[in-house]
């Protein structure tokens, strides 16, 4: 979003008029409220129930098939632009859309508005299901407070001061991803003994057996954030989220928050999602060769009834800056759980070393 287009990228002006949701009441912009579930006029109060179709429902799609089709669909149409100008219908001030967003506020009015074109696009695949906020800015705010004074390593500055910055109300996109797999695995089971010398020390030793097997696992909606940089390691500790409440998507949730379009296509969605699905058949396979120790030498996984979707997440998001240097935090806009990135104090730290290295010293002297 800016007021002047980047040179060194390919916009277009539109003439195309961005989605808003004017109230019936008094003509401002309705917003999703949280506290409501509903559209809601944050100037007359005026509520609007959300236009859900009685008969639409949150769908897996095969994905094999889209694969093959947007591969089809890559080889015939026209490149696109990365960006775009829409004018506000409020102010007339013009917004610049990066690829990536599909939902935001207007830079000079702060009217909500959404790019129709960004959701309809003919080469990006549109969301199958939103999960609205329900944490408001208020309890995110508190939880924030809570998750900086736990961070006992922090600079004490920090924890005093707190994380001053401005929360946004962030949709994220996400890929969910299910799968019957079948896999054959081959190790070994390590056993330990002790073997005693003539001096008396113990010596412990692993025994070796070999182990075979196979197993199933269903994985059902395995997530994976299709935003990249940091926001994903981020996105990843937030889980899990109440996926059983997500709704048929529908725009008007969208109204008065950030939304983002997919960074992360659906092919490299799902290499990232099969490489979570291997570590997680990894540690199964482990589990069931047993023992004290294992040797996992091979895992051979088949991949089956593959099906995905595309859904909107909702997150706090807040960046902020500690001694000249940027940081991110995010809290689950269902759970209320925090997560982020945060400076450290090597004071404390080294403090904390030097302490357990006198507590060993003194254990080790005591029982001299």
């Amino acid at each position: 979003m800016s007021e002047t287009p980047p040179s060194d990228e390919d916009t277009t002006s539109s003439d195309e008029t961005p989605r808003t949701f004017p109230c019936e009441s008094c003509g401002a912009d309705l917003e999703f409220s949280i506290g409501v579930q509903r559209l809601k006029c944050p100037f007359c109060g005026f509520e609007k129930e959300l236009s859900i179709d009685d008969e639409a429902e949150v769908r897996e799609q095969d994905l094999n098939a889209i694969l093959e089709s947007l591969a089809t669909r890559k080889q015939t149409d026209a490149p696109k632009v990365s960006s775009k100008e829409l004018h506000c219908g409020a102010c007339g001030g013009i917004v610049l859309f990066s690829s990536s967003l599909i939902s935001t506020s207007c830079p000079y009015c702060d009217c909500p508005i959404q790019s129709e074109d960004a959701v309809n696009s003919s080469d990006r695949l549109p969301p199958d299901a939103v999960l609205p906020f329900a944490v408001d800015k208020a309890a995110a705010n508190k939880n924030l407070g809570a998750w900086v004074s736990s961070r006992w390593f922090a600079p004490s500055e920090f924890k005093s001061r707190g994380v001053n910055g401005k929360f946004n109300g962030l949709y994220l996109p996400h890929w969910t991803f299910d799968s019957m797999t079948f896999s054959r695995y081959t190790g070994e089971r390590g056993t330990y003994y002790y073997t005693q010398d003539s001096a008396g020390n113990r010596t412990r030793q692993t025994r070796w057996t070999p182990v075979t097997g196979s197993f199933q696992r269903f994985f059902d909606d395995l997530l994976v954030c299709a935003a990249k940089d940091t926001k994903r390691t981020l996105m990843e500790a937030l889980e899990p989220w109440p996926l059983e409440k997500l709704t048929p998507f529908n725009p008007e949730c969208l109204a008065g928050y950030v939304a983002m379009t997919y960074e992360t296509d659906l092919r490299e969605g799902f290499s990232v999602g099969k490489s979570r699905m291997h570590d997680l058949l990894s540690a199964q396979a482990r589990r069931r060769i047993g023992g004290d120790t294992q040797r996992l030498h091979h895992l051979e996984t088949r991949y089956d009834a593959l099906t995905f979707k595309h859904v909107l997440l909702p997150v706090w998001m807040l960046a902020y800056r500690y001694n000249n240097k940027s940081y991110q935090v995010v809290v689950n806009a269902c759970s209320g759980e925090v997560q982020g990135e945060r400076p450290y104090s090597w004071v404390k730290i080294a403090f904390a070393g030097l302490v357990s290295l006198f507590g060993l010293a003194t254990l080790a002297y005591l029982s001299q």
